[in-house]
């Protein structure tokens, strides 16, 4: 449509200057015509090289060469009344040299250097046929290379989904299994707690985002679950007290930190720790995950596995330049700190 307004605008400006510079109608309708004629062969040569040659011939290889060809036949039949006119009639030129606002002395060199401009005119609007199609491609290229990204964006964030909801199922009924042989009363609360966290990890995190309140009720109980397997060695803190209001958030984000968090920080002989807390820096969202540090042996250490890489790459694909991650050891304690920028509105 865009295309279309161009060509009607360039046809009808002449005679809309002239009519309103002269106010002589007939004059306006002579102009027109003569536009017309003027533009119908550049028209009909940009029509078919945007329509027809450039995308079924340039865009091929292997049918390259046949745009050069048919362009230069196209060419060639427009223009071949006008490359070998002959000597110019004498009452021709007579009505030439009176018609003409200047005075020309060779007027067969004049009619072939018009010839030569008119042929040079019509090579530009097939490059102009070219560009515009080279540009709706790149545009088209662009657009197909945007969704086929965001399809594998959203493919990748699935798969990351399903391989943390067993992680978290496998490590939550390890704990329960623990607190059957200690307290099988808690232990059949426990499994009600663990009703409704499962609840929420299978059914309410299906979605992008969900409500900040829901994930923190659910780390809530989360750690209160996982608190049961520590004994009075062990000193667990937990800071949720914000408003989080209509904010949202990926779900299940910071399961792994907590889950690391118990996992390294927690001795049964020796005093440890663990503190966790959320909270509200403006418009970010801060969470903190600091524990005593107990290294296992081998591969199995803090900073590394599955969870962790998890967090970083769910970061990196839902909040892309929105968000911090550090995590370090000081030799005794170990601290973790995702902020996540514009949460609140």
């Amino acid at each position: 449509m865009t295309q279309v307004l161009i060509w009607i605008f360039v046809i009808l400006m002449p005679a809309i200057l002239n009519i309103f510079l002269t106010g002589n109608k007939t004059q306006t309708a002579q102009v027109f015509k003569t536009t017309l004629v003027i533009m119908a062969p550049v028209l009909f040569i940009y029509l078919v090289n945007y329509l027809w040659l450039v995308p079924r011939f340039l865009f091929d290889k292997s049918k390259k060469k046949w745009f050069w060809i048919l362009n230069a036949l196209i060419l060639s039949i427009l223009n071949a009344r006008y490359m070998f006119p002959g000597p110019i009639p004498d009452d021709v030129q007579t009505q030439l040299s009176e018609n003409l606002p200047f005075s020309v002395d060779n007027l067969w060199a004049w009619y072939a250097g018009t010839v030569f401009m008119a042929f040079i005119v019509q090579c530009v609007f097939i490059l102009l046929a070219v560009g515009v199609r080279q540009i709706q491609r790149n545009h088209e290229l662009r657009l197909k290379i945007e969704e086929e990204k965001r399809k594998g964006t959203e493919a990748e964030l699935t798969w990351l989904k399903h391989q943390l909801n067993p992680h978290f199922l496998f490590n939550t009924l390890n704990n329960i299994s623990s607190l059957t042989q200690i307290d099988p009363d808690k232990a059949q609360e426990s499994i009600g707690q663990l009703s409704d966290l499962l609840r929420y990890a299978l059914y309410d995190t299906d979605k992008d985002f969900v409500p900040l309140s829901g994930e923190i009720e659910f780390m809530d109980n989360y750690i209160d679950l996982m608190q049961l397997r520590c004994n009075e060695m062990t000193t667990v803190e937990k800071d949720f007290s914000l408003a989080a209001g209509d904010a949202v958030i990926a779900p299940l984000l910071f399961i792994s930190l907590i889950e690391n968090a118990f996992k390294h920080g927690v001795n049964a002989r020796y005093p440890s720790f663990v503190r966790i807390g959320m909270q509200q820096d403006g418009k970010d969202l801060v969470f903190t995950c600091e524990n005593s540090l107990f290294e296992k042996t081998g591969t199995d250490r803090i900073g590394s596995g599955i969870g962790l890489e998890n967090l970083q790459r769910r970061l990196e694909l839902i909040y892309p330049k929105a968000f911090t991650f550090t995590h370090q050891a000081d030799g005794q304690s170990y601290k973790s700190v995702v902020r996540i920028n514009g949460i609140f509105a």
